[in-house]
């Protein structure tokens, strides 16, 4: 597993770069943080030793676009976890240190505290909030992608995937959902549907267009990027909304001035500009929250 640690001047490394547009037309190097100016009060609210050393320890997921990828250089991570962690970490007035791990990986490294921030597009759940504080950013959520010769109808229940291969990641709430599930095709007499599990999202819609696995179930906002720029791909539709936040270990000091700063960009309008540069205005919220209940 590659590692690679980016400081929060993310938006200074990018000044100057030429605009890098993808398929979708949005300007992925746009710099939407460096105007992002410190609050004495809301980083007040950091504890004192996270204030002394100026940096928080980010452990990040670099799956996909648009949450989090790297440029061509394969060395500059970009994305919508990246402009909010940085733009959070200007509000607070540290340095965000970014370490690339596994997705699977990051939530028990938060208990261990080697990150003290965990971001990967981690729904909020019940199940995760036993052991995970979040503290919410936007709102996305689990969707369905297929071929576009597919004829499968939109998925409402699970019981409509019986008998099919469906691709998906390792450690997510798509995983936990499909095994937690996957009973109800015998109970309806039908042969069970068979969960393939894939580290790397790229394999994931590899295996779709090759045809090895039925159909996709990821996040909808980066299914809808998949398949605007996929040929062959179209995307079926939403199965449920979840909130989404920074992980953070239970009971972290950390959570009031990560919410703060959140609502702070949510009210001076640099949060909807970072949500229009990467297309996803619909998954906005109206505030952050600590540990919400599990949408349903």
């Amino acid at each position: 597993m590659r590692t690679a640690v980016t400081a929060l001047a993310a938006a200074g490394l990018l000044a100057g770069c030429a605009p890098a547009p993808d398929q979708t037309g949005l300007d992925v190097t746009a710099d939407v943080v460096s105007p992002v100016a410190k609050d004495e009060a809301i980083a007040a609210l950091l504890p004192p030793e996270v204030r002394d050393s100026g940096v928080l320890k980010f452990g990040s997921s670099i799956g996909g676009p648009p949450a989090a990828f790297y440029l061509p250089d394969n060395t500059t991570a970009v994305g919508l976890d990246v402009d909010i962690a940085d733009a959070v970490g200007r509000v607070l007035g540290v340095r965000v240190e970014r370490q690339e791990a596994s997705f699977e990986a990051i939530l028990p490294a938060l208990g261990s505290g080697k990150f003290q921030v965990g971001t990967g597009n981690f729904g909020v759940t019940e199940e995760r909030k036993k052991t995970i504080d979040f503290v919410t950013y936007v709102d996305d959520g689990q969707g369905f992608a297929v071929r576009s010769d597919s004829d499968l109808p939109p998925v409402t229940d699970v019981v409509q995937l019986c008998g099919l291969t469906i691709g998906t990641g390792a450690g997510t709430t798509f995983e936990s959902t499909l095994n937690a599930q996957q009973h109800r095709c015998a109970e309806a007499g039908r042969p069970p549907y068979q969960v393939q599990v894939f580290k790397e999202r790229s394999a994931n819609y590899s295996a779709l267009q090759q045809g090895k696995v039925d159909v996709v179930m990821n996040t909808i906002n980066g299914l809808h990027h998949a398949t605007s720029q996929q040929p062959n791909l179209r995307y079926l539709n939403d199965f449920r909304r979840l909130d989404v936040g920074f992980a953070l270990a239970k009971g972290s000091p950390l959570a009031p001035a990560l919410q703060a700063a959140v609502d702070k960009l949510i009210a001076d309008g640099s949060y909807q500009r970072i949500l229009r540069k990467w297309g996803v205005e619909p998954s906005a919220i109206p505030r952050s929250q600590i540990s919400p209940p599990e949408l349903r």
